[in-house]
């Protein structure tokens, strides 16, 4: 393997090929990292560091593990059958499969949200044992989504450059960014309960691009971007409003 680096530490195209699938790996990474943010952060605060550790640490193996397959990943994109002329791959089945899965998981999570009065049976369960069940609950919905968002993410980079090192070392890279960005990301989440429906609305409208995208509909990704990015920023400035609304508020009080 670093036989095959060597020649490309001179090549700007190689360069330019690793620059750019960084950038989009690491972008892919968010819709995985909100996922893992929104399941670690309904735990008890001692638990929701470990899960988002094996949550990053269990993507980061799916993706090597796929590098390690890409003869029979790429078999993925290869139509299987077809339904009223329209034809599906593995991956389109695997893509609508995870985009039904977000979209359940993102409205029960809102219905959660809104409806915040617990469940009879919850509390007659012991509290260990809810824990318990919560914590393997949150890893396996995690591995699912990182699975789902694995090949995605690969089929991306194999698309993009045909140099195992530059997968490699995207993956890597954006892997690292992931575990840098987890816990400031899933604090501020948890900060801030408006900011828990914005995810969740993002989960949404990734979860229905999935879906698009499996049935031969691609939306593009910078849309997809440009519009969270609008409503963060939107957020940001509510955010801002409220902030200066309870300042002034206290100035009254405390005169």
């Amino acid at each position: 393997m670093f036989d095959s680096i060597i020649p490309l530490l001179s090549d700007p195209a190689a360069w330019a090929a690793l620059v750019t699938l960084i950038v989009m790996e690491v972008v892919l990474g968010i819709d995985n990292l909100i996922f893992i943010s929104i399941l670690s952060n309904k735990l008890p605060p001692e638990h929701r560091q470990r899960v988002r550790r094996i949550g990053i640490s269990l993507a980061l193996v799916m993706r090597l593990v796929l590098l390690s397959m890409i003869a029979w990943l790429v078999t993925l994109v290869e139509p299987v059958f077809t339904v009223l002329g329209n034809a599906f791959s593995w991956k389109d089945m695997i893509l609508i499969a995870g985009g039904l899965f977000l979209i359940w998981k993102a409205t029960k999570e809102i219905h959660h949200t809104v409806d915040t009065k617990p469940s009879d049976d919850m509390l007659d369960k012991d509290k260990k044992d809810i824990v318990i069940s919560n914590v393997g609950s949150a890893i396996v919905q995690i591995i699912i989504l990182d699975l789902v968002f694995s090949i995605d993410s690969i089929l991306t980079a194999v698309g993009m450059t045909e140099h195992l090192p530059i997968m490699i070392i995207a993956v890597l890279v954006s892997i690292t960014v992931m575990l840098l960005a987890a816990d400031p990301l899933a604090n501020f989440i948890n900060d801030n309960p408006t900011v828990v429906m914005l995810a969740l609305g993002f989960l949404l409208m990734i979860g229905t691009v999935l879906i698009a995208e499996g049935f031969g509909a691609p939306v593009p990704k910078g849309y997809i971007y440009v519009a969270m990015a609008f409503s963060a920023a939107v957020e940001g400035l509510n955010m801002m409003s409220r902030r200066a609304a309870a300042k002034k508020e206290a100035a009254k009080q405390s005169a």
